[in-house]
């Protein structure tokens, strides 16, 4: 029998239980929010930050909503708003109401993207590492704008100036390997990375060092909707936030002015440093791949 077979009677959460959870996630999202909250209400523009809620088009609600994952049946009452969400479905318990995940449906509606994600987190944990490309990508981001009268991406000031920054990518050889990096290189820099990423071959060239890469399992868990349970997402989302920040910190911005040490890549130390940085997180986004790689599998597509 499938999960979504209305035959099934798995063991329904009480509603105390699932609250409490729901609450605890919410609380824990709101911490993770918060110094982004504290801009956005304030007008003020963060230039570490907003990338988590631009780049990956999300709300601090989204977030704060929790979901149990596939398979799992909450007790609820008759007119609980959860019978009435996208791709959930009622179904009887021993205490009277229920409403689950609808299996069969969402992946009859999001399939492909199941699909997707499978191979691609499966394709890039089955591989090792590339360590010590010193978040290069941002330096190339920026390359020759000053020199062309361009304004860079963010309202930040270039730490080395525009001829240190270009110093600094002409003397450094640039491996980058993730599409979605790449695509935002300047155009002078293009021809300067040793790699050609390219959409058709993400799936062929992604690897688990990457800090895009490993900021990108939060977009997955997202593209995965209410089938992915609450914990893995905010882990997926805390990763990210603290990707970013060493991705800003390694950048070739000056970011002082959020109270934060530049970390100069540029230096022997800095490069030190950002490996032991980038293997950390290698582990944690492993854990994390592992973990949504159990829940396609848990998507029949």
């Amino acid at each position: 029998m499938s999960l979504s077979d209305p035959a099934v009677r798995p063991d329904a959460l009480g509603e105390p239980s699932w609250r409490a959870a729901a609450a605890a996630h919410a609380e824990r999202a709101d911490a993770l929010t918060a110094v982004w909250r504290q801009a956005h209400d304030a007008g003020r523009k963060h230039a570490i930050e907003d990338f988590l809620f631009t780049y990956y088009p999300t709300r601090p609600g989204q977030l704060r909503r929790w979901h149990p994952g596939p398979g799992v049946v909450l007790e609820v009452a008759p007119d609980d708003e959860r019978l009435g969400w996208r791709w959930y479905r009622r179904v009887e318990t021993a205490g009277g109401a229920g409403v689950t995940l609808d299996v069969e449906a969402f992946v009859a509606a999001r399939g492909e993207t199941v699909r997707y994600v499978r191979s691609l987190v499966g394709a890039t944990a089955s591989r090792p590492g590339t360590f010590g490309c010193f978040g290069l990508h941002e330096w190339a981001m920026v390359y020759q704008d000053a020199e062309k009268g361009r304004d860079h991406r963010h309202p930040l000031p270039l730490r080395l100036g525009g001829s240190g920054t270009d110093a600094v990518v002409e003397s450094h050889r640039i491996t980058c390997s993730h599409i979605d990096a790449f695509r935002f290189f300047t155009p002078e820099a293009r021809d300067r990375n040793q790699l050609r990423p390219t959409r058709e071959r993400q799936v062929a060239m992604e690897q688990p060092g990457c800090l895009h890469a490993n900021m990108d399992l939060y977009k997955w868990c997202l593209k995965l909707g209410p089938a992915a349970p609450g914990d893995l997402l905010l882990d997926a989302f805390e990763l990210a936030r603290d990707i970013r920040y060493t991705d800003m910190q390694a950048s070739p911005y000056d970011v002082t002015s959020y109270g934060l040490e530049s970390l100069a890549i540029e230096t022997p130390e800095g490069k030190a440093e950002y490996v032991r940085r980038q293997r950390q997180f290698a582990e944690r986004a492993q854990t994390l791949r592992r973990r949504l790689l159990v829940l396609c599998e848990a998507l029949p597509a």
